[in-house]
């Protein structure tokens, strides 16, 4: 099958600093790259499993048809099978090009690249503050299918024991201590369709599992006895009692549900203590109030229902009646700037905690938004992240960050 080529345009690119000079890794603006497979709007770079370059792009078209090589271009490309693209060099006239004028580098060079990325994407972090970084206490779990390792775990929750309750892609609901130790495990009834992504215990030690895809709540006991009767919608649609695609669920003080789903509808619903329908608000958009993707809601002591706005990059309180009362936050990796918050929880001192889906880190607030620092980047080692999903604060005020694509969970005290 012939092979298509794919053009893009880079529109961002992070460029480290060092002193009063900055490093540059020959990518700019507005600079053409050449794919040989489609790219998504966001694009990954794995660079020698050490960290990743995110660059914004635009395009990713097709091109009309597969370049023409002559004899000499395909002898010239197998000697050169492990050299990579460059957009941009000083002078194309004395560098060996493709066949679009795309410049060519080895191996060698783009090792240098790769460091200089690696230091690109620590940037991105803000945990350079002595004062505002967090403190790396315990990195625990692995890659895996038997009892106590992961596959991609992706909503955790916390109990006033410090149970940890950590739900993954194979739909298993797993219980651990604070420790990382094993406790005991079950599944949901079904997840051909998909996993669950959210997890909540409710005042009275229930655990609530937004099982998204079945466009339901399910609530079971904290040694995994499934509440048949709680369960919470189970039907697709717009109307008072139907549901989206459900992303978390909390219950306030006396009993009445919280619901968030995510898709065609955006939204959140609040219901009585018997599951009645009492009012909805949202809808899908970016203006004040409206939502794409609340990932996760969170109620505060005064009962305020706080909302990770995952795709609009800010945070929303509401009261209890849905009247907006406060927003902030804004895409971007500068601290105090969110970028995909996924998750937030608070401490005994009222501070918010947010996972940041796209920044790799966790960042630290005020309940106005000022940012208090930063813990995190990109990456494999121990203190570094790889799209994280979820978060949880424990009696001690550590924080529990789920670290999904590392299939691990870190403990940081920030």
């Amino acid at each position: 099958m012939p092979r298509k080529y794919f053009r893009c345009e880079i529109t961002h690119l992070y460029t480290p600093t060092r002193g009063n000079r900055s490093s540059s890794t020959n990518l700019d603006t507005g600079s053409q790259v050449l794919f040989c497979q489609p790219v998504p709007t966001l694009l990954e770079l794995s660079l020698l499993d050490l960290t990743s370059l995110w660059l914004d792009i635009k395009g990713g078209q097709p091109m009309t048809q597969e370049p023409i090589f002559t004899r000499k271009e395909k002898t010239a490309r197998r000697a050169a099978r492990s050299a990579v693209p460059l957009p941009r060099v000083p002078n194309p006239a004395t560098t060996r090009q493709d066949e679009s004028g795309l410049p060519m580098i080895s191996r060698r060079k783009f090792g240098r690249i790769s460091a200089t990325a690696l230091l690109a994407n620590l940037a991105t972090g803000c945990n350079h503050d002595p004062v505002n970084a967090g403190k790396l206490e315990k990195v625990w779990g692995r890659c895996g299918i038997v009892d106590g390792r992961f596959q991609k775990p992706r909503a955790m929750a916390i109990d006033r024991e410090d149970r940890l309750y950590i739900v993954d892609m194979l739909a298993r609901i797993q219980v651990f201590d604070r420790d990382g130790n094993f406790l005991r495990g079950w599944r949901t009834p079904a997840h051909q369709a998909g996993r669950p992504t959210g997890l909540t215990i409710s005042p009275n030690g229930i655990v609530l599992v937004a099982d998204t895809h079945y466009f339901r709540i399910l609530s079971y006991t904290p040694l995994g006895e499934l509440l048949e009767k709680e369960t919470i919608g189970g039907t697709y649609g717009p109307q008072a009692g139907q549901f989206g695609l459900v992303t978390d669920a909390v219950r306030d003080a006396e009993g009445n549900w919280y619901i968030a789903e995510y898709g065609e509808f955006d939204r959140i619903h609040k219901l009585s203590p018997d599951g009645d329908f009492l009012l909805q608000w949202g809808g899908h958009g970016s203006a004040p109030g409206q939502f794409l993707r609340p990932q996760n809601i969170v109620l505060d002591k005064t009962g305020q229902l706080w909302v990770a706005d995952a795709c609009n990059h800010r945070i929303q309180v509401f009261d209890d009646q849905g009247q907006l009362l406060q927003m902030w936050g804004q895409a971007g990796s500068d601290p105090g700037q969110l970028y995909y918050p996924y998750d937030l929880a608070f401490d005994q001192q009222g501070h918010i905690y947010i996972c940041e889906y796209g920044n790799h880190r966790v960042q630290k607030f005020t309940q106005q938004g000022e940012s208090l620092g930063c813990w995190g980047t990109g990456g494999r080692q121990p203190g570094m992240l790889h799209n994280p999903w979820a978060l949880a604060v424990d009696s001690r005020r550590r924080v529990h960050v789920l670290d999904s694509n590392n299939h691990r969970v870190q403990r940081v005290m920030m």
